[in-house]
């Protein structure tokens, strides 16, 4: 095993085909945590807009947190891969945790490539374990997909960055530690795109920021903010890379994003499968279990060939990137089949219950939000298709 120059174990992207007797036991020892909690925890804390703040503490102690981390800075020096093992099982217990897609997942995959120094050892051992939170603003409501379109600046004055502009749809600000900015410091004159620097915001409540919750049919513990930012002064080391290359850093961070965002979506499939089988098989009508009947049968056989479809992509986008290969494509289509496949598996697993799909006694129709979200954020199925287009089958660019 040996270290890339972006600093990654460089390991070789082989996907085995038999889980291996770690992966067995990381899957396992998760699932049984997280099956203490359950997901009529989920829902409850979905209903306050409160973070399951002791499952995440239990994950954290026991080392599920930092996998991604290295090891000098208190993770297990691990990869992706175990990183969306934990969430995909997370989520196949009902209980989906969108926090660790921002923290672990672009938080924790940019610091280590481009944090400086001072920045690892500050936020990273934080990130392992789980003591401090990671949230993520960049969206705009004129920017959306265009991120060169972004307008909250960032103006030297002195010694401190001066920021003004609005953020929207940012997740989870109410309960995080800290969060990473996006803002524009510059424009290239000859593309007129904004030249982005990244930012670490070290005080969710810091002066000139103000926040106000978006209401949304979303049921997740997280809610999701426009944030106002009206002359929020930074330090100059709060820049992470470079000034004016914000893209560079953030790119990292996209890969892994896709990755957990996908795992969420087959770990909800897996979920409403389990809980669509064993209702089928209990459940009767004219004396025969309702499963034994084809049109209840055929709907789920579709959706479990699709969700294993999905997972092998998932993985092999996992395994590249913690090669240290290009892994952008396999990212990408992972996201887009999971998120398919996971609504899929949902939709018919509620279908399969009938009106009892419905009703929160059943655990399944309000994890209709946070699986359809993936098929908007954090890229939405038309900007993957239009990626896949243009860099793996070569056609012109068409935005």
């Amino acid at each position: 095993m040996t270290i890339t120059s972006a600093g990654r174990v460089d390991r070789t992207a082989v996907l085995p085909l038999e889980p291996t007797e770690e992966e067995r036991v990381l899957r396992s020892t998760v699932s049984d945590i997280v099956g203490r909690f359950g997901h009529s925890y989920y829902m409850e804390r979905s209903r306050s807009g409160e973070p399951m703040r002791e499952l995440w503490e239990l994950l954290g102690k026991s080392g599920f947190l930092g996998l991604n981390i290295p090891e000098e800075y208190g993770g297990g020096g691990a990869g992706l891969t175990e990183l969306a093992i934990v969430l995909e099982e997370l989520s196949a217990r009902g209980c989906p945790e969108l926090a660790m897609v921002l923290s672990q997942g672009i938080a924790g995959s940019i610091l280590p490539l481009h944090g400086s120094a001072e920045q690892k050892a500050r936020y990273l051992p934080g990130i392992a374990s789980g003591a401090e939170k990671f949230v993520f603003a960049l969206t705009e409501p004129d920017a959306g997909s265009n991120s060169h379109n972004v307008t909250t600046s960032a103006q030297l004055d002195g010694d401190e960055w001066v920021i003004r502009g609005t953020k929207y749809y940012i997740s989870g600000v109410d309960h995080c530690d800290h969060f990473l900015l996006v803002a524009r410091t510059g424009t290239n004159e000859a593309t007129g795109r904004g030249r982005l620097t990244l930012f670490i915001v070290d005080d969710p409540n810091i002066a000139g920021l103000e926040r106000q919750p978006i209401p949304t049919a979303l049921q997740a513990p997280e809610r999701q903010f426009t944030l106002f930012f009206d002359g929020v002064r930074l330090p100059a080391d709060a820049v992470v890379g470079e000034v004016g290359h914000g893209l560079r850093p953030l790119f990292d961070g996209l890969n892994p994003e896709r990755v957990l965002s996908a795992v969420i979506c087959t770990g909800v499939a897996r979920y409403a499968l389990d809980r669509a089988v064993a209702y089928t098989t209990q459940r009767q009508v004219w004396g025969v279990p309702i499963a034994a009947h084809q049109g209840v049968q055929h709907p789920l056989a579709e959706a479990a060939i699709e969700l294993e479809a999905a997972r092998g992509m998932v993985w092999r986008a996992a395994a590249l990137f913690d090669a240290g290969r290009p892994a952008g494509e396999e990212a990408n289509m992972a996201k887009f089949l999971a998120s398919r496949a996971g609504l899929k598996a949902l939709d018919t697993a509620i279908q399969m219950h009938g009106g009892n799909g419905l009703a929160d006694e059943y655990g399944l129709a309000d994890l209709w939000g946070i699986v359809r979200l993936q098929q908007i954020a954090p890229v939405s199925t038309q900007m993957v298709l239009n990626h896949i287009a243009q860099h793996t089958l070569g056609l012109p660019r068409s935005y």
